[in-house]
């Protein structure tokens, strides 16, 4: 049996359109997104803001995570015996101002759990603008660099690389990167009643440009011909956690 192909937002999108049975301009009709960027995203030359993606799921009266459905032709999951495993080269990626996202296993649809490879880009909460909220929980670990965690009711805390949280998530959050570093890779787990994709649930004004094979990430003490590898995952190692900037 030949392999599915790699999943990208373009090509769920369309395959969403054509189980709907509509044209581009119908579809553009329905959800209120303009003919031209539906026809950019399909052709994966543009990717769309959690605020566009919300309002699709919106008015066709579908949940979010039916947006990131399997591809047609996918073979139907049998209940309790599912499984898959990617890396970051098969996630379905997505860059906005605020971070890189990389949700793993995109082909599992009605998921319980949303995990997302988060690249945070941000350097300061007045950079990365209104905080965010939704239902459900969410757990953060930190695999390189450092960022600081604001909140809406707790003070800013720094997690270095192997240190956690867990929050609910319709208090008011945001991960930024800490001073001194020039990004953060993290692990999200999302939880939510409402099934919202925990990386995409950031408020933009802009699309943002999508970007075609995901970003080489690596620590700034990582050679670059040494990319950090997320497919197996281990305890970081105090020697390959980036250092701050002149240490």
């Amino acid at each position: 049996m030949a392999p599915l192909p790699k999943p990208t937002l373009g090509a769920l999108m369309r395959a969403l359109r054509v189980r709907y049975g509509l044209t581009l301009k119908e579809m553009s009709t329905r959800t209120g997104v303009p003919f031209s960027t539906l026809s950019k995203v399909e052709h994966d030359r543009l990717t769309l803001t959690y605020d566009k993606l919300q309002m699709i799921s919106e008015r066709l009266n579908i949940r979010m995570s039916e947006l990131f459905a399997e591809l047609e032709g996918a073979a139907p999951a049998v209940a309790n015996s599912r499984r898959s495993v990617g890396t970051l080269a098969t996630a379905l990626s997505i860059t906005t101002p605020n971070y890189d996202y990389y949700y793993m296993s995109p082909e599992l649809r009605n998921k319980d759990m949303i995990p997302i490879i988060s690249r945070v880009k941000a350097q300061s909460l007045e950079e990365f603008g209104e905080m965010v909220r939704h239902d459900g929980q969410e757990f953060l670990y930190v695999l390189e660099g450092e960022l600081v965690v604001h909140t809406e009711f707790y003070d800013p805390v720094t997690l270095k690389p192997g240190e956690a949280a867990y929050i609910d998530s319709k208090m008011g959050h945001a991960y930024v990167v800490a001073e001194g570093f020039d990004h953060a890779l993290a692990l999200c787990v999302c939880s939510s009643t409402q099934e919202e994709l925990l990386g995409n649930a950031v408020r933009q004004t802009a699309d943002a440009p999508a970007h075609g094979k995901p970003l080489p990430i690596q620590s700034q003490t990582t050679p670059k011909k040494s990319p950090v590898r997320i497919q197996r995952p281990a305890l970081p190692s105090p020697a390959g956690a980036p250092r701050p900037r002149g240490a």
